[in-house]
């Protein structure tokens, strides 16, 4: 088949390691012909180019700034991006019939492009809904169903609606995402809505104990601590207030030591926290590369995931899946709504607690210590996700509508 795949992730190959280019080298490697739009923001300073790897075309599109900027540009770049994404498709593959068109949320702001797609060369159309807009931003008081911040709220709710509209199946990241989606949008089909969760294609991570003291020696790990690692995005959706918390009343607990790894809106916060603070068990890196941050997670004992405790749309982070690789338990704090902790509990790899709960985060934090609980919940972590979340399960769901 001939796909077009629409994100904004920027990369320039499919060989870099990630929940979208995991996926697409099982295209690849099924012989599909891929055509990519993989967007660059304007601060790069990089004009729009053709990557030809043969079956598998990537165009570098340069857009807006959508990260790191100010509310107004970030708005005015995400508004645009249908106009330059459908621009692009014409320019670039208007000779190419498409038989599948996939595309991610977020942005919610490519509905014109695809139906463009669709409606010329009558192609099929799979969403992967990563997140939730515009609802995920009331939740966190971004924008509101009233007033002002309501014109932009049923803007966004208004391209939300149209762009489940044009998508044939729908693949969601786990079964709470489809009920939320089914009950708040009764005009979708039961029918081609689906859980196709992210996904990796798995490394084997096989670190002994003594590479493992070298690594910690490298970072300055404290030896005989448990150590409890956080990497990804630090934004308001983490609930940053409530990791401060967890940090403060620990910050003289000589058996845990916690390593945050990451960027975002609220990195300034935590750093401002630890130099105020000054807790002894407490190291915060701004983003590593990634082969390196995949050494150090191997060299950590237990995954941290933080979520807002204030959502009522479900999210799953895709950082479980790195922690998963490593052989590692997980201990997440977050809202009620999501079910990433009834997936870990149930799987036995690891705890859950409602965020804002202090006591209950401590008490799973000590049951962590116990290392012979740690190796078991770590071995069901692996078996886990090899048996649900390789790139080859979501591939074999989104192929079994076409095969």
């Amino acid at each position: 088949m001939n796909i077009l795949f629409l994100t904004l992730l920027d990369f320039v190959s499919i060989d870099e390691k990630g929940i979208y280019t995991d996926l697409l080298r099982q295209f690849f490697n099924h012989n599909h012909m891929l055509h990519i739009i993989s967007p660059t923001e304007k601060r790069k300073q990089q004009p729009t180019r053709l990557v030809d790897n043969g079956n598998c075309k990537i165009l570098k599109l340069q857009i807006g700034n959508t990260q790191k900027t100010n509310v107004i540009e970030k708005g005015i770049s995400t508004i645009t991006l249908e106009c330059k994404f459908q621009w692009a498709i014409k320019n670039y593959f208007s000779d190419i019939r498409f038989d599948l068109v996939i595309y991610t949320t977020p942005p919610i702001t490519l509905q014109k492009a695809i139906s463009y797609v669709k409606k010329r060369d009558n192609a099929k159309t799979y969403l992967l809904l990563k997140d939730i807009f515009p609802q995920n931003a009331v939740d966190l008081g971004m924008l509101a169903k009233t007033g002002v911040k309501g014109i932009l709220y049923n803007y966004f709710r208004a391209k939300e609606k149209r762009l489940y509209a044009i998508s044939d199946y729908i693949g969601c990241m786990s079964q709470a995402n489809v009920d939320y989606l089914l009950k708040h949008n009764p005009e979708i089909p039961p029918s081609a809505v689906e859980v196709c969760p992210n996904s990796i294609e798995p490394l084997s991570m096989n670190i002994d104990e003594c590479v493992k003291s070298q690594i910690r020696e490298k970072y300055g790990i404290p030896p005989g601590t448990t150590v409890f690692i956080y990497g990804g995005n630090l934004g308001k959706p983490q609930g940053i207030d409530f990791l401060i918390e967890c940090l403060k009343s620990n910050k003289s607990n000589e058996k845990v030591h916690f390593i945050i790894v990451g960027s975002g809106t609220e990195f300034n916060k935590i750093k401002a926290y630890l130099a105020k603070d000054k807790p002894i068990n407490v190291q915060l890196f701004n983003q590593l590369p990634k082969d390196d941050y995949e050494i150090l997670v191997n060299a950590c004992d237990v995954g941290l995931i933080f979520l807002d405790k204030r959502f009522t749309i479900p999210n799953f982070p895709s950082r479980l899946l790195s922690y998963m690789q490593a052989c590692m338990p997980v201990l997440a704090a977050t809202d009620v709504n999501t079910d990433i902790g009834q997936v870990i509990e149930s799987g036995n790899f690891g705890f859950w607690c409602e965020s804002g709960d202090l006591e209950a985060f401590n008490q799973r934090l000590r049951w962590l210590y116990d290392a012979d609980l740690r190796k078991v919940m770590g071995r069901n972590a692996r078996k886990y996700l090899e048996e649900n979340y390789t790139a080859k399960h979501s591939y074999d769901i989104i192929m079994r509508h076409f095969n």
